[in-house]
């Protein structure tokens, strides 16, 4: 994760990066629940991870993002990030309906994309965001945080 440039220190940024590591670490319980456990861990352990992503992906999409896209020079990899979003949410649905060998593929997928976040689009957004825009995307990001396995959650965007 980003050190480096101190963007960690706005708040939207650091709720995010926050969020990324406890993502990461849910879903490598997924990555070790393939390894030689059942589908029923499996499942258990997607459920989890996708309990996580989707409050995150979602409030980063409506806050940030919806922001960021205005400007041109963003709009493009905004996109990309939204398309992959779609990916790690096709692939989840695939690995729900038993195709685990894409377990791995989804994880990979998964460190990659917030490495794009964390080390390249959150630094810039610190840089080219100014007051007004950060008052904005907060305003826009819902603050929701992971459901548990107790509580009703919708798994798509």
């Amino acid at each position: 994760m980003c050190s480096y440039c101190g963007c960690r220190d706005i708040s939207l940024i650091g709720r995010f990066m926050t969020e990324h590591e406890e993502i990461v670490n849910v879903a490598g319980v997924l990555h070790r629940a393939v390894e030689g456990h059942g589908p029923d861990s499996v499942a258990e352990a997607l459920g989890h991870t996708l309990a996580h992503l989707h409050p995150h992906t979602t409030a980063e999409e409506r806050g940030l993002f919806a922001v960021l896209r205005r400007n041109p020079d963003f709009t493009e990899h905004i996109d990309g990030l939204c398309a992959e979003h779609a990916r790690l949410d096709d692939l989840a649905e695939r690995i729900r309906g038993g195709d685990t060998a894409l377990v791995n593929t989804f994880y990979d997928e998964l460190r990659d994309h917030i490495d794009k976040e964390d080390n390249g689009l959150f630094p810039a957004a610190a840089i080219e965001m100014d007051g007004p825009d950060w008052v904005e995307a907060i305003q826009l990001t819902p603050d929701e945080g992971p459901h548990t396995h107790d509580e009703p959650h919708d798994d798509t965007h």
